[in-house]
């Protein structure tokens, strides 16, 4: 177990909604130190090991500057089938997972790796199914204005606008926000960070 006050939660990751759900149950990140990686999936890579695989890379490309701290990182693959979508910049590509999307069941991976001093490690892929209603064409372009889409997994963000289209959620709805925190509670509480025993 690490003393209290003797290591730091370092958030290898720039999203804004996982630091927010981190705060939410009182674990604030004390530095956020994004890992810049190459995210294209490997030829006949699965969603799960994309998912995996891309949280660990950020979070070891991240630890090298902290060697003493907890280092968590994470990333979000959303899957059609065996189909990775893209983290949507262009409303083509957005309009593509839409359609694609609509009416149908769809599955969120989320890849978290925590390193912990001491030569911790711990990494899980949670899933989550969701299931959207069919969209009209009038509901895609009114989406796609919002521009809430952008730098989205799958090209839509479940706590916005797009609350609107899931008829169903299977699994941890934070999971899909991009950070299962249930697990990353008890990951953390295993490692010995001292705030998380608290809430476990």
């Amino acid at each position: 177990m690490v003393a209290p006050g003797t290591s730091r939660l370092i958030l290898a990751s720039a999203s804004p909604r996982r630091h927010q759900l981190l705060e939410q149950v009182n674990l604030t990140p004390d530095h956020v130190a994004p890992a810049e990686i190459d995210e294209t999936p490997g030829k006949d890579e699965l969603p799960r090991d994309l998912a995996g695989r891309l949280a660990a890379e950020k979070a070891d490309a991240a630890s090298s500057q902290y060697p003493d701290d907890f280092v968590l990182a994470a990333d979000t693959v959303v899957a059609c089938g065996r189909r990775c979508l893209p983290k949507t910049e262009a409303e083509t590509e957005a309009r593509q997972c839409l359609k694609l999307l609509s009416g149908r069941r769809h599955r969120v991976f989320t890849g978290v790796t925590l390193l912990a001093p001491g030569g911790i490690r711990r990494g899980r892929v949670v899933e989550t199914r969701v299931t959207f209603k069919a969209l009209s064409e009038n509901e895609i372009r009114t989406y796609l204005t919002s521009n809430e889409w952008r730098g989205k997994a799958g090209g839509y963000a479940i706590q916005g606008l797009a609350a609107a289209f899931v008829r169903a959620v299977h699994g941890s709805y934070t999971n899909v926000v991009g950070l299962p925190v249930f697990e990353v509670v008890s990951m953390l509480a295993g490692a010995g960070y001292p705030p998380a025993q608290k809430l476990r």
